[in-house]
């Protein structure tokens, strides 16, 4: 199947898998100091906005969808910021690497899942949505984060990409 006449959840999947690959795209080659820098009055930087989909990945795959628990999230509710801020052992490898795992747990939770599936908020246990929503919903998510990237990456070193 190709992504034009496939299977809707095969096409949703791709659509979001690609734009998954466009982060690390985005990302990949800055320095450290490149990814952390802040270019604006808020603490988002590459790096955070890498952090912050991270965390967007468990929240809506592992914590709405699979109704676990005890995700680990960056952030609080008494640290909602904490997803911008780094520890002395972070890197940006590091930071690639959690989230292709995150990418990876969201895959293998949406996999148990038809798109037609409800989903319970994990607040109220009240049904929210589907899994085709959770996809839609993601795929907006990370393109416009990866637009975010392009300025980012454009401010940093020049670098412009076009795909």
């Amino acid at each position: 199947m190709d992504e034009e006449t496939g299977s809707e959840r095969h096409i949703v999947e791709e659509h979001l898998d690609a734009n998954r690959a466009t982060v690390v795209r985005k990302v990949s080659g800055l320095t450290w100091e490149q990814a952390t820098r802040r270019l604006g009055p808020s603490a988002t930087s590459a790096a955070g906005v890498l952090k912050h989909l991270i965390d967007v990945e468990r929240w809506w795959f592992r914590r709405n969808l699979g109704a676990e628990d005890d995700v680990p999230f960056s952030w609080s509710d008494t640290e909602p910021d904490r997803e911008f801020e780094f520890g002395p052992d972070d890197t940006l490898d590091s930071l690639i690497a959690e989230y292709g795992r995150a990418c990876d747990e969201s895959r293998a939770v949406a996999a148990q899942y038809q798109l037609t599936d409800q989903i319970r908020a994990p607040r109220d246990g009240e049904p929210r949505s589907s899994l085709r929503w959770v996809y839609v919903h993601m795929i907006e998510e990370v393109a416009r984060h990866n637009g975010h990237l392009d300025i980012y990456r454009e401010l940093l070193d020049g670098t412009t990409d076009r795909e």
